[in-house]
């Protein structure tokens, strides 16, 4: 799935917890652009978790207009792609 702050790779599984795995190369911008950018992947992931169990690895590699992205841009951006697929698991 791919979005304007993020490309998203879902892989599901056959039993297991939910995982997350974030990425963030230099095309990004320096190191602090970097941190900030997995930093708020991180977060939206953790506040828009699922209520039930899910059996996937989630992998979210960050994009350069994350940088400049608000909170509520790179939520909404989740929730379309990420959250919608996840909504679909059986």
């Amino acid at each position: 799935m791919v979005s304007r702050f993020f490309v998203a790779f879902v892989v599901l599984r056959g039993e297991g917890p939910l995982r997350l795995g974030v990425v963030a190369s230099r095309k990004v911008g320096g190191a602090v652009a970097r941190n900030r950018a997995k930093r708020l992947l991180r977060e939206v992931f953790r506040l828009r978790r699922p209520g039930r169990e899910v059996s996937a690895d989630i992998v979210l590699v960050a994009r350069g207009p994350i940088v400049q992205a608000r909170y509520q841009d790179v939520e909404a951006a989740y929730l379309r792609n990420v959250g919608k697929f996840i909504e679909k698991i059986p």
